[in-house]
C-alpha cells in the first residue's frame, strides 16, 4: 500500500489502502453523528412542566427620562396629575419640589413621594404612581451576530437572552469574547464575557440593561470594533475605558 499527501488530501493505493480510507470515513461520520454529552436523551421523568413553572416572572418596569407617569395622591386633586420625567430623571411635585424618578419603579417612586409628603404636610398620605406612556428602552447588539441592531428591552434580561434576540451568533463568531459596554456613574465601562462558560455554568449570565451595547467578537467585526476589543482584558468585571 502507498500512502501520500497531496493538495487534494490523503491518497492511498491498494486494496488495504481503500479499506483504510473506508474505515476512516466511517469513523468520521459516526463521530459527527454521535449524540454524546452528559445530558440524557428522553429520560422517563422528563414530563410536561407544571402549569406555573413555564410562566416568566413579571419584571418591574424601571422609569426613565421621557416616561409619562400619573401621580395620584388620594383625595387631594391639586397634588395629583400627569408628569413627564425630564432629561435629568426628575419630576416636580407640588409642596415637595423636584423628586428623582429615573431608575425607580412606580411603587418605589410612590413610596418616596408619600414619605416626603408625610414628613411635613400630610398624615399617612396614599400615593400611587402609574406608568402611562413609556419610552422605548433599547439595547444595541453588534458584531458577529446573525441580526445586529437595536432591540427593545422592558425590564431586566440576561446576556444570553440578548444574543438570542439577535438570532444568535453568526458564522465566524468568537463566543469566548463578548463585550458589554455600559455607562456607570458617568464613566464609560466595559466587561468581557465567555458565552461557552456561561452555557457550562462556569460563569454567571450577566444582566443586560437599556442603553447597553453588546458586541460579539468574530470575523464580521468592523475594524473599529476589532481594534477596541483587542485592547480590553477578558474579565467579567466592568472597567473604565481609557
Amino acid at each position: 500500500m502507498t500512502v501520500a499527501f497531496s493538495d487534494s488530501g490523503l491518497a492511498c493505493s491498494g486494496r488495504f489502502g481503500r479499506a483504510l480510507v473506508s474505515l476512516l470515513l466511517a469513523v468520521m461520520i459516526t463521530a459527527c453523528a454521535g449524540r454524546g454529552g452528559d445530558i440524557p436523551y428522553d429520560p422517563p421523568g422528563f414530563t410536561a412542566p407544571d402549569p406555573l413553572a413555564n410562566k416568566l416572572p413579571d419584571l418591574p418596569t424601571v422609569l426613565g427620562p421621557g416616561d409619562v407617569i400619573d401621580v395620584r395622591v388620594y383625595r387631594i386633586d391639586n397634588l395629583s396629575g400627569e408628569q413627564v420625567i425630564d432629561n435629568t430623571g426628575r419630576i416636580k411635585v407640588p409642596l415637595i419640589g423636584a423628586v428623582t424618578a429615573a431608575g425607580k419603579t412606580t411603587d418605589a417612586l410612590g413610596a418616596d413621594i408619600a414619605a416626603a409628603l408625610g414628613a411635613r404636610y400630610l398624615q399617612n398620605p396614599d400615593v400611587q404612581v402609574l406608568l402611562k406612556t413609556p419610552v422605548a428602552r433599547l439595547v444595541t447588539v453588534d458584531g458577529s451576530v446573525s441580526q445586529p441592531g437595536l432591540y427593545p428591552v422592558n425590564g431586566e434580561i440576561s446576556l444570553m437572552q440578548t444574543i438570542a434576540m439577535a438570532r444568535g451568533t453568526a458564522q465566524g463568531a468568537n463566543p469566548h469574547r463578548v463585550v458589554v459596554f455600559r455607562t456607570i456613574d458617568g464613566q464609560r465601562m466595559a466587561a468581557s464575557f465567555d458565552l461557552e462558560s456561561i452555557r457550562d455554568g462556569e460563569m454567571d449570565d450577566p444582566a443586560i440593561y437599556p442603553e447597553d451595547i453588546v458586541v460579539v467578537d468574530g470575523s464580521s467585526l468592523t475594524a473599529t470594533w476589532t481594534l477596541l476589543l483587542q485592547t480590553l482584558p477578558i474579565v467579567a468585571l466592568f472597567q473604565p475605558l481609557r
